[in-house]
């Protein structure tokens, strides 16, 4: 087992530092965890990247994040992994059309940034030499498939950010920015513009977002308070609102809508109308995003926007967006944050619940009339 931090001898480093510029051409970084999850990781993409400046590098992320990463600068390819159902035969031909490609890539160098079994089984068939990962407690087998691991535990109050980056940093690597960030290129300016016009969105007022849905009922506010939040926002501000989200949120969305009443003409559904790269660049365009905790916080705060993130029971210190044009709402409670699934895990979470829409507002009010570079 290897130690989970190198030597800091200023011969050595300089020595490690011109044998991994010079030693590795192509490397595979494996991120298989959801949304945010990979906007997190991007600091330790591009930190790797950085002291492998003529590496090749490749990313492999679940299917549905591929857009957010295939324009990062230092990127070179996607691996984009398909979980979707297949019958057996069908999923033997699609995991050997799929490793005969990983393979001819021709990695050296691997770095799997989760503990999971599957990151762990591509990074072993990938063919690499060199497999770097986070030595995982409840796994030996998996442990086996990688040739250098390093304890890396996660603790409170670390970002998860941090926790991501401190792979390449017990491996060796410089580091010289923290900050997740997603490139929009201005093609994906152009589909946003597109989707705003096809919405029917004026361009001459500030758009600001709203995604009030979570994969986790337990972190959302409710249907109600988001309608009187609208309604507020409208009466005092010259604004259009965008609501966001999947597919399968968009009628909760437009029921939110349909209650407004008189304030419904200036709410948009965007809800399973764009890609998770349309996204970015919808929120790009945005004057603020306002959600509870999930995937579009930490997409807005990747490409500049500001936020106003509803927590719960999930810790800011862990996940919430970093930076002065971001601020969190979170009820004052002796338990807050419990980092359960709602109080006793029974998916209601009496923090979300008792949050008052004034309380939120207050704190929209002062984001909104702030000015930021974005």
């Amino acid at each position: 087992m290897f130690p989970g931090n190198l030597p800091q001898c200023p011969d050595f480093a300089l020595e490690l530092s011109w044998k991994m510029k010079n030693s590795h051409k192509n490397i595979l970084l494996i991120q298989l965890g959801d949304i945010g999850d990979v906007v997190l990781s991007i600091p330790a993409f591009r930190t790797i990247h950085e002291n492998f400046p003529d590496a090749n590098i490749i990313i492999a992320v679940r299917e549905k994040a591929q857009e957010l990463i295939k324009n990062l600068p230092g990127t070179h390819g996607v691996i984009s992994i398909n979980q979707g159902k297949r019958s057996f035969f069908s999923e033997i031909k699609y995991q050997w059309t799929f490793f005969s490609q990983v393979r001819r890539y021709q990695f050296d160098l691997v770095f799997d940034f989760r503990t999971g079994t599957r990151g762990a089984i591509l990074a072993f068939l990938s063919g690499a030499k060199e497999r770097v990962s986070f030595f995982d407690h409840d796994s030996f087998w998996r442990n086996r498939l990688f040739t250098m691991l390093y304890r890396m535990d996660y603790h409170l109050p670390q970002h998860v950010a941090d926790y991501y980056l401190s792979l390449p940093q017990a491996y060796g690597l410089k580091v010289q920015d923290k900050m997740p960030e997603i490139h929009v290129t201005p093609v994906m300016k152009r589909e946003a513009a597109d989707i705003l016009e096809r919405e029917k969105i004026p361009s001459d007022l500030p758009i600001i977002a709203i995604q009030p849905f979570s994969l986790w009922h337990y972190k959302e506010w409710g249907i109600n308070k988001y309608i009187q939040l609208i309604q507020r926002i409208l009466s005092e501000y010259p604004v259009t609102i965008v609501l966001t989200g999947s597919h399968n949120e968009y009628e909760r969305t437009q029921l939110i809508i349909d209650q407004c009443n008189d304030f419904s003409p200036y709410v948009r559904n965007l809800a399973g109308k764009t890609s998770l790269g349309e996204l970015a660049a919808v929120f790009k365009s945005c004057r603020l995003l306002i959600g509870s905790d999930s995937a579009g916080m930490h997409i807005a705060a990747a490409v500049g926007t500001p936020t106003v993130i509803i927590f719960g029971p999930s810790s800011p210190a862990s996940w919430a967006p970093r930076g002065e044009g971001h601020a969190i709402v979170q009820k004052n409670m002796p338990c807050v944050p419990c980092r359960r699934k709602g109080c006793d895990d029974t998916e209601v979470s009496r923090c979300i619940e008792e949050l008052d829409v004034n309380e939120v507002f207050t704190i929209v009010r002062s984001q909104y009339e702030r000015k930021y570079e974005h």
